[in-house]
């Protein structure tokens, strides 16, 4: 048993417990593609333009952005931790992804891609030293990476934008390029969304990082090299974070200093509402990606109905102590399930 534990192989969950994680993400899921009907059923009654082709293409193309930062997050919130610096980072290798355009306009498209990843994934090393090395609780230590991210942007940045018109044509069309008859950025996400699907139901390092968050204490006594995965978590996320970076200078033109102020807020609120439980150890991609898609509707639907964006945010943290307070619900029925067990 201690062997089979040491491959990633988590014990079997008791039947009460793996019941009632299974009817909630069911349920979650189902829940999102029932909000997701309704509002666009709503906002269609009030104006046609909102079912229309070149506004479907928008929603996909801004969810894409929102969804592969998404993906990394859940990664990091499945063992326990949480990274906050995710908007300071994208707004970090933007602005230096369209600067680095606009003073060197002959770089191929390609390797201001392979910049972006590079500095997201150091920035993601940054994270997760602090955390795996340091020892500093993840909320702590991203929150002062978010500060520090930004700080850096801003001097940069020293007050300027770069432009659409200061970066090549060819860069702008990395985000409205279409393969297979969908932009090319839904296809990053659509990938990077299938393969960490794949990687967390079918493969051991997948199982161990459910079984760091579950108990990572018991975790470390079983053979699980947690700080190991906690730390190629970060990694991957600011990887990702990079991808994102690179995606939405693309998609926007216009880069500042500015740019993704508070979209850690909207990444948080794609994993939390789409199933993983911010105390980690359970949690699906698919109503991650679900998640991704309602919120993007909303911003997009408040655009177009010419509603304040600030609704957005009340949206998002309403969306937010719901989905915590359904997890806190669950997790004290499986309390009351595991103490029943006990005593029969």
């Amino acid at each position: 048993m201690l062997d089979e534990r040491a491959a990633g192989i988590a014990a079997p969950r008791p039947p009460r417990l793996a019941s009632w994680l299974g009817v909630v993400a069911r349920y979650r899921a189902v829940g999102l593609v029932l909000a997701l009907v309704l509002l666009g059923f709503g906002v269609s009654i009030e104006t046609t333009r909102f079912l229309a082709l070149g506004n479907l293409e928008n929603i996909l193309r801004s969810v894409s952005i929102l969804a592969i930062v998404a993906v990394g997050q859940t990664l990091v919130v499945l063992t326990r931790n949480i990274d906050l610096s995710v908007g300071s980072s994208i707004g970090l290798v933007a602005f230096i992804s369209a600067d680095t355009l606009k003073h060197h306009p002959g770089i191929g498209v390609g390797a201001v891609v392979v910049l972006g990843l590079a500095i997201g994934a150091g920035l993601g090393i940054i994270n997760g030293l602090l955390v795996v090395v340091g020892e500093v609780p993840a909320i702590v230590a991203t929150l002062g990476t978010l500060y520090v991210y930004r700080g850096v942007d801003f001097l940069l940045a020293s007050g300027k934008e770069v432009d659409a018109s200061d970066v090549p044509q060819r860069f702008l069309n990395l985000t409205t390029t279409h393969f297979l008859g969908l932009p090319i950025p839904v296809l990053f996400a659509l990938a990077i969304t299938t393969i960490a699907f794949y990687l967390l139901r079918s493969t051991v390092p997948g199982r161990e990082l459910y079984a760091i968050g579950s108990n990572p204490d018991a975790a470390g006594l079983v053979g699980i090299r947690t700080g190991r995965l906690v730390f190629a978590a970060f990694l991957i996320c600011g990887l990702l974070c990079g991808l994102a970076g690179v995606l939405w200078s693309s998609l926007y033109g216009t880069v500042g200093a500015s740019a993704a102020t508070g979209f850690e807020l909207q990444v948080v609120a794609a994993v939390v509402v789409g199933g993983v439980n911010i105390f980690g150890g359970s949690g699906s991609v698919i109503g991650v990606l679900l998640a991704a898609i309602f919120f993007g509707t909303i911003d997009n639907a408040l655009a177009i109905l010419n509603i304040s964006a600030f609704w957005l945010q009340a949206i998002t943290g309403a969306a937010i102590l719901a989905a915590v307070a359904l997890d806190a619900f669950v997790a004290l029925r499986i309390r009351i399930a595991l103490r029943t067990g006990r005593r029969r």
